[in-house]
């Protein structure tokens, strides 16, 4: 089980990467968005259930990760950034241009923590915390490139 939960929260090893392990983390969600986008187009139950699990997925691992690693939201848990970039991808359509501008803004958002997120990054803990500061800055990543994209 802890090998399985640590592929799960290191994104396949990833997290391991000794230079910005959450850009790479964020990187390896980007074509996921394409990809989802056209699923949820093609087959909107199967598209929104494949959400779902994803970010269900990323809560289960980061919980579980969160316990093993010292300290509290440890930098080689990268599930969090392929869970905000997920939500994100939700907003805009499924171009690799669009998947850029959310990259783009995902990435700035992680790191400034616009509130709620950093408050939800120093006070929630465990899984909701590792993964709930990412589905906010997703959230504002994923409006703002809509917005940005001129999408009404």
């Amino acid at each position: 089980m802890r090998t399985l939960v640590l592929l799960l929260a290191t994104a396949g090893g990833v997290g391991y990467f000794p230079i910005a392990p959450g850009t790479a983390g964020s990187l390896v969600a980007m074509p996921l968005l394409p990809l989802l986008a056209g699923l949820r187009q093609r087959a909107p139950v199967a598209g929104w259930l494949a959400v779902a699990a994803l970010l269900l997925t990323a809560l289960w691992a980061a919980d579980r990760a969160d316990r093993m690693f010292p300290g509290h939201d440890h930098s080689r848990i990268v599930i969090d950034e392929v869970a905000g970039m997920v939500v994100a991808g939700v907003f805009v359509p499924g171009t690799w241009a669009a998947a850029a501008l959310v990259f783009l803004l995902f990435r700035i958002l992680d790191i400034v923590k616009p509130w709620p997120a950093g408050l939800i990054d120093r006070r929630v803990r465990y899984g909701l915390g590792v993964v709930g500061d990412d589905l906010v800055a997703g959230i504002y990543a994923g409006a703002g490139a809509r917005l940005l994209l001129g999408i009404a």
